[in-house]
This record gives structure tokens, C-alpha cells and sequence, in this order.
């Protein structure tokens, strides 16, 4: 197994938490919030999805599939196009209602988009700098590993709040 191949597993088993999440979940329970300062998982997961998107996009040197897909204009949020969900508040995290089908639309969207980019990688591509703003500077291969974990704990999050609406 080579980097490339241990990279595009680790976002295979993002994806399969990202389905498990929101299967069989009608839009309304996709919205639950367990108290009114928390996240959904519809915002959990259009938020691990928009930022695998910028991220992937940013190092690819492509158009986020967000604007060039448009996945903007089918979520119809009310939210500038360049928006991760970063920094939002309690009513914006409201304002993500979409079903499981576009949610996972889009996710499926950027996963095939991402994998297409990491099986193309090569060992030495991982050391390719891709962010100066942080001491050290950020690498391929740390800002993919940083995608990964902040997906997964994303994920994470959405299966437990899953798991309470279902025990209700």
C-alpha cells in the first residue's frame, strides 16, 4: 500500500460514516438539534462536505464543486457562495435543512472528486506546501490528514445525534 492508496481508504470510511449518518433520516430529523447552541447533522454533514471541497479545490487548483457543480444554488442557503460553516452561529446552523438525498449528493460528489485527486498523488507531492499562513507552513499531506480528522469527528458527531433521535 502506497500513500495514495492509505489516503483514498481513510475517505472511504468517511463516506461510509457520512451515509450511515443520514440514512433512512427524512429532512426534519436531519435538522434535530439536541439543544440550541448545537450543530445538526445535515449542518455537520454539508460542513465536512464544504470543507473537504475548499480544501480538496484549494490544493487541486480547481473550482470548488460547491460553485462549479451547483450545489450552491440546489442547497439555496443563505450564505455568500464561499461559505464552510466556520464561525456560524446558532441561527445559521438552523438555517441547513436539505434532505439525505442532496446532503449526500453533494458529499458523494466531492468524495469521487476527492478520490480522483489523492489516487493521482505520488509520495513527494505530500511534502508540496500548500498553505503559508501557519508556522510551519502546511503540507499536502498534513492539510489531508487534518480533512480527514476533522471528517471524521464531524461524522462522529452526526452518528451520535443519529443515535439519540432514533432511541426517542
Amino acid at each position: 500500500m502506497n500513500s495514495a492508496d492509505l489516503l483514498a481508504d481513510a475517505f472511504e470510511r468517511v463516506g461510509e460514516e457520512v451515509h450511515a449518518a443520514v440514512a433512512g433520516l427524512s429532512a426534519d430529523e436531519l435538522a434535530v438539534r439536541l439543544d440550541s447552541g448545537a450543530n445538526s447533522i445535515a449542518w455537520l454533514v454539508w460542513h465536512l462536505t464544504r470543507v473537504q471541497d475548499d480544501h480538496i479545490a484549494d490544493a487541486a487548483g480547481t473550482e470548488q464543486l460547491w460553485t462549479s457543480e451547483g450545489w450552491a444554488e440546489r442547497f439555496g442557503l443563505p450564505f455568500p457562495p464561499e461559505a464552510t460553516g466556520y464561525g456560524h452561529r446558532s441561527k445559521d446552523v438552523a438555517a441547513v435543512r436539505a434532505d439525505a438525498e442532496l446532503l449526500t449528493g453533494y458529499y458523494d460528489a466531492v468524495h469521487e472528486n476527492t478520490l480522483a485527486f489523492v489516487r493521482g498523488l505520488r509520495d513527494h507531492d505530500l511534502d508540496r506546501i500548500v498553505d503559508e499562513r501557519w508556522t510551519p507552513p502546511v503540507s499536502l499531506g498534513v492539510r489531508l490528514i487534518s480533512v480527514i480528522a476533522d471528517d471524521l469527528q464531524h461524522a462522529g458527531q452526526a452518528a451520535f445525534i443519529r443515535g439519540t433521535i432514533r432511541r426517542r
